[in-house]
């Protein structure tokens, strides 16, 4: 939890700067450099709950890093095992037919 938290005050201080895509992701990456994308995607959805942080400009840039990265092929698979990294199973009933009979 410790790195989680520096990684989420890394992700609000260059959000208050300022920074936003790429060279907000690089600011954290500086000041935590064991820090791998799922970390940071963590740490950013932990901003986004943090009831304190209410500047909308600031949480607009911390979701669109959140998704940027969540979407990267790597994020689930970096090398950091402190949860399961498969996604939960599709109920049933989204993978089954649900066309209705004619």
């Amino acid at each position: 939890m410790k790195e989680k938290k520096r990684v989420y005050e890394a992700l609000v201080d260059g959000a208050m700067e300022g920074l936003t895509g790429e060279a907000l992701y690089d600011f954290v990456k500086m000041r935590c450099p064991k820090a791998t994308s799922k970390k940071i995607v963590r740490a950013s959805l932990l901003a986004l709950t943090d009831p304190h942080l209410k500047d909308r400009n600031i949480l607009d840039v911390i979701y669109a890093l959140a998704i940027k990265h969540r979407l990267d092929d790597g994020v689930l698979y970096d090398g950091d095992e402190d949860d399961a990294a498969e996604p939960a199973p599709f109920s049933h009933a989204v993978i089954q037919d649900t066309s209705r009979p004619s």
